[in-house]
């Protein structure tokens, strides 16, 4: 049941029955599932009574360190379970997690961990490496424990003893959070300037994981592979958090690698998939995947990148049992805005849904009117899953928020007559040619439609009579050769003539960040110092 209500001073819709906290939700599981599996990495087995024992004895160690509410601690780990021990311990005594990309230099964790005034950072030593110096010599760097060895040198203390040790006591009293207290500080990804701190409460989160549940029928039965990265939303709240709400498996990868994860599948009977566009893509072009059958897969979700329709009928003939949902979201949105319906019709295949049952969606044209249906402008987005601010970014939450409670995603969108949402484009990367408003989604699905194509990504580059031109960059298929002319023509006949891509150039594979998001500005850059083939 759905009722009106307010929230960090916004009006929205609430799910009225809800857990109190993220803890929760675990704790529910654990009474109602205590023999089922919860947790799986490697050889390592947990039912959900053996994980809140864990998650628990991790709290109490949190505590006696002297850890309380509000508290800020860095996870500096890849898909491990401590990093789920130690987020599930913050969620229980009111702390705030904060998950750091295990692939960025050292100076921007340290930015990050500084920002953020971290207490403490759980890491291992591989991980710390880079940092050690900063955490030896800094006084304001956090104190340091590892989920790995038994040595520890002045600053940097062996956390898994303490983790999993019987010698430790009692928690310190706490009370439990509320479900508007802050749960982490998820760093966005931008590509320009420095990340930004995206403040995730109990409350976000808890109506993200039941909008997923709520969409996607999802219940205890479901068990589903982590190989995203948990120190994102799909990872951590449409996967892990969904799944302590519902009671469901969590089979965990260290990072995605397409032979273990197409065993895995099988290993595992996975029942639930939900990864970026690319490693779908990646599976079904290896030998090993049409070897067995998926008819036991029952959801495939993806999302964070444009997805073609002949990847979309590739999904259908691969998991012919399996309910496909394209979902949307940010960040800032706790993970789903829209999510696609179990069922829809075949000529939306290239939406990303309908807005999730707590979620208000409006495009605002570059008048600042509403957008009629069908028409282009910024998706504005509200709801319970919304974070209520940035990190010590004043100036940022009075722009990126409305006074009636939107946030202004950037991306272009269009919203039709049905309700259906059509992301275009981000705002920054529309490209504009003499004055002709070029949207890079519209000419990539066209791109992958090509036999030959097995990605591709549209940019905007300077020319000197139109200010941009259109140009493609490609990964063929495995085995596949095409040429720049090759692919024009193909364009040409499916396109306008000012949207076909005056350039093409072919690489072995796109740059991404750790999310799978294409990073189109480092392809501006490569388009600036690389001559058009």
């Amino acid at each position: 049941m759905i009722a009106e209500g307010r929230l960090y001073g916004r009006s929205v819709k609430l799910y009225s029955k809800r857990p109190a906290n993220v803890y929760e939700m675990l704790a529910r599981s654990a009474v109602q599932f205590p023999n089922r599996e919860a947790l799986v990495k490697g050889g390592t087995r947990l039912s959900y009574a053996e994980l809140k024992q864990l998650v628990d004895r991790t709290a109490a160690c949190l505590s006696e360190n002297q850890v309380k509410k509000g508290d800020r601690i860095a996870i500096l780990l890849g898909n491990d379970i401590e990093f789920v021990l130690t987020a599930l311990a913050c969620a229980k005594i009111g702390a705030m997690f904060v998950p750091l990309n295990t692939k960025l230099t050292a100076n921007d964790l340290i930015y990050m961990m500084t920002d953020a005034g971290t207490n403490m950072l759980i890491t291992n030593r591989e991980l710390v490496k880079s940092l050690e110096n900063w955490l030896i010599h800094h006084s304001a760097a956090p104190c340091c424990y590892l989920t790995d060895g038994r040595e520890p040198d002045k600053r940097l203390y062996s956390f898994h003893e303490d983790l999993l040790g019987h010698a430790r006591g009692k928690e310190q009293p706490f009370s439990p959070p509320h479900e508007t207290d802050s749960l982490y500080i998820m760093y966005t990804s931008g590509t320009t300037g420095r990340p930004k701190g995206a403040v995730g409460s109990h409350v976000n989160a808890i109506h993200s994981c039941l909008s997923y549940q709520t969409v996607m029928q999802t219940d205890h039965t479901v068990r589903t592979l982590v190989a995203v990265p948990l120190f994102h939303v799909t990872g951590l709240i449409g996967q892990l958090l969904h799944m302590m709400l519902v009671g469901g498996t969590v089979v965990l990868m260290e990072r995605y690698q397409t032979e273990a994860t197409i065993r895995l599948i099988q290993q595992e009977r996975i029942t639930f998939l939900f990864n970026v566009p690319t490693m779908y893509i990646m599976m079904m072009s290896h030998a090993s995947f049409h070897a067995s059958s998926y008819d036991f897969v029952r959801i495939v979700a993806y999302g964070g990148a444009p997805v073609s329709k002949e990847t979309i009928s590739q999904l259908r003939n691969c998991f012919p049992s399996a309910c496909l949902h394209n979902a949307y979201g940010a960040t800032e949105t706790t993970s789903p805005t829209t999510i696609m319906p179990k069922q829809s019709p075949d000529d939306k295949t290239d939406s990303v849904g309908v807005p999730v049952p707590v979620a208000d969606v409006k495009v605002i044209a570059e008048n600042g009117e509403p957008a009629k249906p069908g028409e282009a402008g910024e998706l504005y987005i509200k709801g319970p899953m919304v974070i209520k601010e940035y990190w010590n970014r004043p100036e940022e939450n009075r722009s990126s928020f409305t006074e009636d409670g939107y946030w202004k995603s950037g991306d272009i969108a269009r919203i039709d007559e049905d309700g259906f949402v059509y992301i275009l484009d981000r705002k920054k990367d529309v490209i504009n040619r003499g004055g002709e408003k070029i949207y890079s989604v519209e000419v990539e699905n066209v791109l992958y439609a090509h036999p030959k194509v097995l990605e591709a990504a549209v940019v905007g580059v300077k020319d000197p009579i139109f200010g941009e031109e259109v140009k493609a960059y490609i990964v063929p298929k495995s085995g596949e050769s095409p040429t720049a002319d090759e692919i024009i023509t193909f364009a040409r006949e499916r396109l306008s003539k000012f949207k076909t891509p005056k350039q093409v150039e072919f690489l072995d594979q796109l740059p991404r960040n750790p999310g799978g998001k294409i990073l189109k500005n480092k392809l501006i850059e490569m388009s600036m110092t690389n001559q058009p083939q």
